[in-house]
């Protein structure tokens, strides 16, 4: 028996051929329960870290690959410690077999190795997605969907780099110089594309403004409906819908309506200069009380200025973040009141005041040192 064990087959004896089928099968059969115990495993560590996912889901989602890893990674193994048999050792078109399997093989293990991390990229990408969706905003799912096709995307050129480079024992540094070329030539003719997701990338983790903020930028006013990766679409009081760049949403002074701790109403009026001082006293006091009946947070009110025309009353209080339709009501009620307040007070606003003087046509020139008559009355005067 021990004599059959040592027999040589293709330069390598019967015991070590064994092994290796051994290993190879025993792998091959045990690579759900492996692969599972792995995941599993995995599973555990990253519960650790608080995040809430279904370990179902998530061994299904990693179980082929790591079966397709394993299996290949231990063939590798257990296939490199045999002796290469020298009846194969010969050349096809100048390149020995030898090379050849060895290439296919580190081909192989590089296309089973970057298929995993791209499985392992998906689960990420999940674990981002069900966290995303406990947030308000839904704006960090289409990042995640983004980040996740780059990423796997990037992981596909450097499995082809790495095959050019194990595979077929090629300098690839000339590859990545010709690459950054391409990379600088397209950066270059897609510059205002690039810039415009890089601000995307700014929106996404600065949080300037999300979905559902009144914001203003430059003359545009409205309501955000939907940050893309390009640009961010704003619906407009007038009930537009206008695309926005997203560097000029980052670029450009932005004021975000919502995040405001109240609403600022002015009033501006110009009382009549025949308001006596004791009236204008009696107005400020009035509309201070008016001010105090209604839910307002604080306000002011005070002469602020005299001027040649009126008597200039400033009026300014603020409110609570109520909506602009109850905003308005409220701006409507205080205004009428201080009308009906002044209307009682028999204080009038200032207006424009025009006189215009009827004078009797000129006299002839004959009769211009004659004296006037003692009766006579001058013109009367109206006034507008």
């Amino acid at each position: 028996m021990n004599e059959i064990l040592q027999y040589v087959i293709l330069d390598n004896t019967v015991m070590a051929w064994l092994i290796c089928a051994g290993v190879i099968v025993l792998v091959f059969g045990l690579r759900k329960f492996f692969s599972r115990l792995v995941s599993q495993l995995l599973f555990k560590i990253i519960k650790q870290r608080s995040w809430k996912i279904d370990q179902k889901a998530f061994v299904q989602l990693l179980l082929q690959p790591m079966q397709f890893f394993l299996i290949i990674t231990i063939t590798l193994l257990a296939l490199d410690k045999l002796t290469f048999p020298r009846a194969l050792d010969f050349d096809v078109y100048h390149v020995s077999v030898r090379h050849i399997l060895d290439s296919v093989a580190k081909a192989i293990f590089i296309i089973v190795f970057i298929r995993l991390l791209r499985r392992i990229i998906d689960f990420i990408a999940l674990l981002l997605e069900q966290r995303a969706n406990l947030a308000a905003d839904t704006n960090e799912n289409q990042m995640i969907v983004f980040f996740k096709d780059f990423f796997k995307a990037l992981l596909l050129v450097i499995g082809i780099l790495l095959v050019i480079r194990f595979s077929f024992n090629k300098d690839i540094t000339t590859y990545l110089a010709g690459l950054s070329i391409v990379a600088g030539a397209l950066a270059l003719a897609a510059r205002e594309s690039l810039e415009n997701l890089i601000a995307s990338f700014i929106i996404f983790f600065d949080k300037p403004f999300q979905v559902g903020d009144l914001v203003k930028v430059q003359t545009i006013t409205g309501t955000v409906e939907r940050i893309g990766l390009r640009s961010t679409r704003v619906r407009t009081d007038q009930k537009t819908y206008v695309t926005v760049p997203n560097k000029q949403m980052v670029d450009s002074i932005m004021d975000n309506l919502t995040l405001r701790s109240m609403r600022r109403a002015d009033l501006k009026l110009e009382l009549s200069l025949q308001t006596a001082p004791d009236d204008l006293d009696k107005a400020v006091a009035g509309v201070k009380a008016i001010l105090s009946e209604q839910v307002i947070s604080s306000y002011t009110a005070f002469l602020s200025d005299i001027t040649p025309t009126a008597f200039v009353l400033h009026i300014e209080y603020y409110t609570a973040t109520i909506p602009v339709a109850d905003f308005n009501k409220l701006r409507q009620k205080v205004n009428l009141a201080i009308l009906r307040m002044l209307d009682d007070m028999n204080i009038d606003l200032a207006g424009e005041n025009k006189e215009v003087l009827v004078r009797p046509p000129a006299a002839p020139a004959a009769a211009e040192n004659a004296p006037m008559p003692t009766n006579s009355a001058s013109a009367p005067v109206e006034k507008l």
